[in-house]
């Protein structure tokens, strides 16, 4: 089953943006925001500085290399 979008707001540099991803990503994000000792504002802003293109992928594409680099922990096959 394909994941639905959620449609969240974030603060970017002190204006309110809107961001359209999967649930699944938005917990990793903020999985890897209480790692960091950080907000999820504050992790999403400093994606945002680095990126070259559309925010929600770069968003995408952190966490995808957190996992690659192993600071989320991989989830488990299924058996």
């Amino acid at each position: 089953m394909p994941a639905s979008l959620r449609k969240r707001s974030v603060r970017i540099a002190g204006h309110a943006t809107s961001l359209s991803l999967e649930e699944e990503f938005w917990r990793d994000l903020r999985l890897l925001a209480r790692g960091r000792g950080t907000s999820l504002n504050a992790l999403v802003a400093s994606v945002d500085a680095g990126r070259h293109g559309n925010l929600s992928s770069a968003l995408r594409l952190f966490v995808l290399e957190c996992y690659r680099q192993g600071e989320l922990p991989r989830a488990e096959r299924e058996r």
